[in-house]
């Protein structure tokens, strides 16, 4: 049965860096927390399990190679047990889940979101479309398949990562799916923004806001922490982290006329933020300005977008015969 008034809970918090069965564990646990707070849907930042890779960004390719072949074995398949953990979750907490986290699929990885029902059946597995500068030393890139919105009983949902928000095409893509509830999943904002100003909390956050108010939908922005474990994790050669620091929970959610449905949270500490959204709420926005509708000109512009799945290889199977051809 349908929902359109519920709870929605996005996570600040920091993963047990590097150690994927721990963050499983506090994946479970902070479900369970928001479950019995009468949340109706989890979601968690960028990479979140098992940690995002920060590293990349302070070291070059080769001062990396031992981190990029522990970070692949900490990485998770879509079918692996890790995950299976979390599906068992849900279905018995009765809550959709929406996780971000390195998905390992033979020998690449890629920067995932998966999103599970309150059953525990995957809805969708999506890869980001386009990793972000350093990242794509470390990830390999989506295709048009992930570029979706999936009709569920909460309503219609789609989610996408970090600076894919930037990506005005890409997000127009999914407003055109009529997409409702939006999870904009990011890894932390606690960095030197004199350094990185773009890259920081200001803009990013601003980002999710103006998510909400284009695709007149409500917009969930789980954000994760760095913590002094993870700090001491990432440094350099020379053991610096410039410019990381900890901290940089910036976690928000909007509703579709942009306006913010919760109280910012110290951006060190660790909370589930908390709101109760509406559906019918949409259809107000959308009477000002539905850009998928009645404010747009498809006459002038319009998106193409493939949306089929790109393999690297297709096999065309030969019929069966019992007796080779003449």
């Amino acid at each position: 049965m349908s929902r359109t008034r519920y709870r929605v809970a996005a996570v600040q918090a920091a993963p047990v860096y590097m150690n994927t069965a721990a963050t499983v564990d506090k994946t479970i646990a902070l479900m369970e927390q928001a479950a019995a707070q009468g949340a109706a849907l989890i979601a968690f930042g960028e990479a979140w399990l098992p940690g995002y890779p920060f590293w990349v960004w302070l070291d070059g390719a080769f001062a990396n190679i031992g981190r990029f072949q522990a970070y692949a074995g900490a990485s998770v398949e879509i079918h692996g047990p890790e995950l299976q953990a979390i599906r068992d979750a849900a279905g018995r907490l009765g809550i959709f889940v929406v996780l971000g986290f390195s998905e390992r699929a033979g020998g690449s990885l890629y920067l995932s979101q998966i999103a599970i029902d309150d059953q525990g059946e995957v809805l969708f597995r999506r890869r980001k479309l386009r990793p972000t500068m350093a990242e794509r030393m470390v990830y390999g890139e989506g295709d048009g398949s992930d570029l979706r919105v999936c009709t569920t009983a909460l309503g219609r949902i789609g989610a996408l990562c970090c600076w894919e928000h930037l990506n005005p095409l890409g997000k127009y893509a999914l407003y055109a799916q009529h997409e409702q509830v939006h999870i904009a999943a990011w890894p932390s904002f606690g960095l030197d923004t004199n350094l990185a100003y773009a890259l920081g909390p200001e803009v990013s956050t601003a980002l999710s806001r103006v998510y909400a108010v284009e695709g007149q939908c409500y917009v969930v922005a789980p954000t994760s922490i760095i913590d002094d474990a993870t700090l001491a994790a990432i440094g350099d050669r020379s053991g610096s982290t410039a410019p990381f620091r900890a901290g940089g929970g910036f976690t928000m959610i909007y509703g579709p006329d942009g306006r913010p449905l919760n109280e910012p949270v110290p951006e060190n500490e660790e909370a589930l933020v908390m709101a109760d959204i509406d559906l019918d709420l949409i259809g107000f926005a959308k009477i000002a300005a539905d850009p998928v509708g009645h404010y747009s000109r498809p006459d002038v512009l319009r998106l193409w977008l493939n949306a089929a799945p790109a393999p690297c290889v297709e096999v065309a199977e030969l019929p069966f015969t019992e007796s080779p051809p003449a």
